[in-house]
């Protein structure tokens, strides 16, 4: 789950995490008065969208008069601001954040991301802030360091140091180094962070580290934990097909692909959708119905999946284990009435009750293609949307 920018920094002052006063505005006075309540002579407004990229497609900008905080603001609130993130089709900005003008001697990048292939945390970090990171990775990599920190000790002094010497601090600025690392890292741990990235953080010309930019997104699968977190969501930066699997129990990612996969359990998931890429296609969802879906969830699946107008054709995938294969045989015909599925239909089935849901679906009037096993369904539905175009 992301949030947005000025959430991203409220969370992170409550770990005394040095950031510049700002506030929020949904309107150009609301951005006036937030300007006021700053003071001072320079302000930043700042998009508020759940991207990277904003300051390349005009949606940070300096300003240096209250007039200009008004007219700017009313210039970003309703653009549709496109990045290299939003894809082509843009993200409206619904609400900009006005933020105190900083004395910027120099700009650093910070990010935390879990490690799940080594169990680790890691600190990446650059002197080069500021850049698309993967600009810096492609044309420079040298100038990005890689600090693993060890979960069941937490972040060392040796780690501290390394990734102070990574940001090119001078020694004299260790500790207030320190500080920051600690409590960024707390932050992370404490509220399951996937990922924490400061981008710039600057060293101000009266020696002070400052989180500039915050981007954080959260492990969805810990979202339990934390119902603080979750009241962070804004639903008018998330996919509406996301969403409306989110409040069924469904777990649903959008991807680019032209077949809609309906699986159960993650790990069969991704191999259904590796085999589709092995034919040739691409997989345009990642779908898990879970191990107790009902046919009503199965239902709506569909109806899901369908709403992606990029779909040409439907893998169903089911292993049968909790969740019967007759249930899903079921689920899959009755959405097939209700929604009237036009496109090529291949279903796959497997353990629970696997001769009894073949049957309904071999008895029934409505033109669904069996797969015996995975590869054959996958062959069948490449072959099948093939035909259609």
């Amino acid at each position: 789950m992301n949030i947005h920018e000025y959430q991203a920094k409220e969370l992170l002052k409550g770990y005394n995490v040095p950031t510049v006063p700002g506030f929020l505005a949904l309107n150009p006075d609301e951005a006036i008065n937030a300007a006021e309540k700053i003071g001072g002579d320079v302000w930043v407004v700042k998009a508020q969208i759940h991207a990277g990229g904003r300051g390349k497609g005009g949606g940070v900008k300096v300003v240096k008069s209250l007039d200009e905080v008004k007219s700017v603001s009313d210039e970003i609130l309703g653009m549709n601001l496109v990045t290299h993130q939003t894809g082509p089709e843009g993200q409206e900005v619904r609400k900009v954040y006005i933020e105190k003008g900083t004395n910027i001697a120099d700009e650093l990048y910070l990010s935390i991301v879990v490690d799940r292939a080594n169990s680790r945390v890691n600190f990446i970090a650059s002197t080069e802030g500021g850049m698309d990171i993967e600009e810096v990775a492609a044309e420079t990599p040298e100038k990005i360091i890689t600090v693993d920190v060890n979960p069941s000790t937490g972040l060392e002094e040796q780690d501290i140091i390394s990734i102070s010497k990574a940001l090119g601090l001078e020694e004299s600025l260790y500790a207030k180094s320190a500080d920051l690392l600690k409590n960024l890292y707390k932050a992370f741990t404490e509220t399951d962070m996937s990922l924490l990235e400061i981008n710039p953080l600057v060293l101000t010309g009266e020696d002070d580290l400052i989180c500039l930019d915050a981007k954080v997104n959260f492990d969805g699968n810990a979202l339990f934990r934390h119902p603080d977190v979750e009241e962070l969501r804004d639903p008018d930066e998330e996919d509406p097909a996301e969403l409306a699997a989110n409040k069924i129990g469904l777990t649903y990612i959008k991807l680019d692909g032209n077949i809609g996969c309906l699986v159960n359990g993650a790990g069969l998931a991704m191999a259904t959708m590796d085999i589709i890429k092995l034919y040739g296609e691409e997989p345009a969802n990642f779908l898990d119905v879970g191990g107790s879906a009902t046919k009503d969830k199965v239902t709506e699946a569909f109806k899901i999946i369908l709403s992606d107008k990029n779909v040409k054709g439907i893998l169903v995938n089911i292993f049968g284990g909790i969740m019967r294969c007759d249930v899903v045989a079921e689920g899959v015909l009755d959405a097939a009435r209700e929604i009237n599925i036009s496109v090529p239909l291949v279903v796959r089935l497997e353990g629970t009750n696997v001769e009894e849901g073949k049957r309904i679906i071999e008895e029934s009037e409505l033109k669904v293609i069996s797969g015996s096993d995975l590869d054959d369904a996958a062959q069948k539905i490449t072959r099948a949307i093939s035909e259609v175009k």
